[in-house]
């Protein structure tokens, strides 16, 4: 009988726990140690939440690890503890150390939610939608020192729908991804593929999200301004303000409107709430006001008593 092949898994979101379950669902696999990130402060209470991996991991029974840095002695002696032979990285949140790079057999095999080198870097999910890309999908690659540089093991496409959301393509890409790690994992370690170096000429770059990167710039045109709406769920949210209260847009869509409206500037109808923008106007379909619950734009606009001509702040 064959013995299983021993993994390491490095992830810390929503995004990673499909590919994790998958894994340790493997009846020729055994994930040996799952690392991810410390729980950290959330909420109003900052209590201290553990990371969506660590859950499942406790829900499957594997040993969990949450070092506050992968840049320790204590760590390397962990990871060979384990005896891994190779690792599967899917959104740790960290670049992983070369020195951990070096310890594994087989190496690290590394998910990433674009069709690299296009949209290396932090946020690939936000950057496809925020561009109104019509396609993306999944890399699994050999992890390099460098960021998302590593040569290319496997790559699948997805249609992006002209609805989705930050959270609704996110979920697709992770499944897509859980889907294809284990016959990937199989195949790298039995020696059947040969990873194929990116065109470092079509790279592209994508930065950490901020809070202030919700920030709504009503001279956009409300086209760009949908496409920010959905992208940017679940966090930081597109978001504006109204006499300096904040308002979360939720859902909204293009309207044919001959009315003339400047740059956030509000008006009612028998049945949507427009707003105007740079070039075209928008209907906000859905708003969370703070400490509210979310509602119909309409519905927000009655019960604020917002006055008629009203614009949101610049």
């Amino acid at each position: 009988m064959t013995a299983s092949t021993r993994i390491l898994f490095l992830g810390t979101p929503a995004f990673a726990v499909p590919s994790l379950r998958t894994l340790a669902g493997q009846p020729d696999m055994e994930v040996v140690l799952v690392v991810t990130q410390p729980d950290r402060p959330s909420g109003r209470g900052q209590r201290l939440r553990p990371p969506a991996v660590k859950h499942a991991a406790l829900e499957l029974n594997l040993p969990v690890y949450q070092p506050p840095s992968l840049r320790s002695p204590e760590v390397t002696e962990r990871l060979l503890a384990a005896s891994p032979r190779v690792g599967v990285v899917v959104a740790y949140g960290e670049l992983i150390p070369t020195s951990i790079l070096r310890l594994l057999p087989a190496g690290f095999l590394n998910v990433h939610p674009s069709l690299l080198p296009r949209y290396r870097g932090a946020s690939p999910i936000q950057a496809a939608l925020l561009n109104g890309d019509t396609e993306t999908g999944v890399t699994i690659m050999l992890l390099t020192a460098e960021l998302d540089a590593g040569p290319i093991l496997r790559q699948v496409a997805l249609p992006i729908r002209p609805d989705d959301t930050g959270v609704t393509l996110g979920t697709r890409l992770a499944e897509v991804a859980a889907e294809l790690l284990p016959q990937t994992v199989r195949d790298w370690v039995a020696g059947r593929l040969v990873p194929v170096p990116q065109d470092e000429r079509m790279a592209t770059y994508t930065r950490p999200l901020r809070k202030a990167d919700g920030r709504v710039d009503w001279t956009r045109s409300a086209e760009e301004i949908e496409r920010a709406i959905r992208a940017l769920q679940p966090w930081p949210c597109a978001w504006t303000t109204l006499r300096g209260r904040r308002l979360i847009l939720l859902r909204a869509h293009l309207v044919e409107e001959h009315q003339r409206l400047a740059p956030g500037c509000l008006a009612p109808t028998t049945t949507d709430l427009l707003v105007g923008t740079g070039q075209g106007v928008l209907a906000l379909d859905a708003v969370q006001a703070e400490g509210r619950r979310p509602t119909s734009g309409l519905a927000w606009w009655r019960g604020a008593r917002i006055p008629l001509g009203s614009c949101f702040d610049a």
